[in-house]
């Protein structure tokens, strides 16, 4: 007897299995900055088309941008795409939330100031600052851009801020130290002069009651 399709199901099934088993391409947060319409002067005229800017990152300290132009916005998207998934560059974050120290970026005209906050902050950052941001997994930041609102200087001044990024474990290993001599805890970053000062107040309180 023909046993009909029934055999080429199961081969399908089994092509489709190994295709999940490779697996695809991991999945990244894509956020449109803006899109503007551009005209190129030719000879004939004028050739209308658009611009676009787009942040790509995958929410847990890898993030790129990158620029296209086409004729529509579905293509002029897809390599905008394309360029900042090329681009991509990695920031390290302090508890994955934030980043590990305040800094300031610049790129032509425009300037970024950049600072870490505590635990509950949220992202205070607007516009093209905040799409990085949210792609970057950043969870508590605080930033502000100082001196032009256009985007593409914004966006390269906060990527060179985020290049001047360093982490206590890549520091230590800068300077041939451990990571414990890197972080200054707070509040106990020298427990021997507090000993010291504490025998000290105590030694002079006999002194003090027999002048009195």
């Amino acid at each position: 007897m023909a046993q009909g399709p029934a055999p080429r199901g199961r081969k399908d099934e089994r092509r489709g299995r190994r295709r999940d088993d490779r697996g695809g391409e991991p999945e990244f947060i894509e956020k449109l900055v803006s899109i503007n319409r551009v005209a190129k002067v030719v000879k004939g005229g004028r050739r209308f088309g658009f611009a676009a800017i787009v942040v790509v990152g995958d929410g847990s300290g890898k993030v790129g941008h990158g620029s296209g132009k086409a004729r529509e916005v579905p293509e002029a998207i897809r390599k905008a795409t394309e360029v900042a998934k090329r681009q991509m560059v990695q920031v390290p974050l302090r508890e994955s939330r934030t980043l590990h120290h305040d800094m300031n970026g610049r790129f032509g005209a425009g300037k970024v100031v950049l600072r870490a906050a505590p635990p509950g902050t949220g992202v205070i950052a607007g516009g093209p600052l905040r799409a990085i941001f949210e792609c970057l997994g950043v969870q508590d930041v605080v930033a502000k851009s100082i001196g032009t609102s256009n985007p593409h200087n914004m966006i390269k001044a906060a990527f060179n801020g985020l290049a001047k990024t360093s982490s206590p474990k890549a520091v230590a290993a800068r300077r041939g130290l451990n990571v414990s001599n890197i972080i200054r805890r707070r509040g106990g970053a020298n427990p021997d002069a507090k000993q010291n000062n504490g025998a000290a107040a105590t030694a002079d309180a006999p002194t003090a009651e027999a002048s009195n």
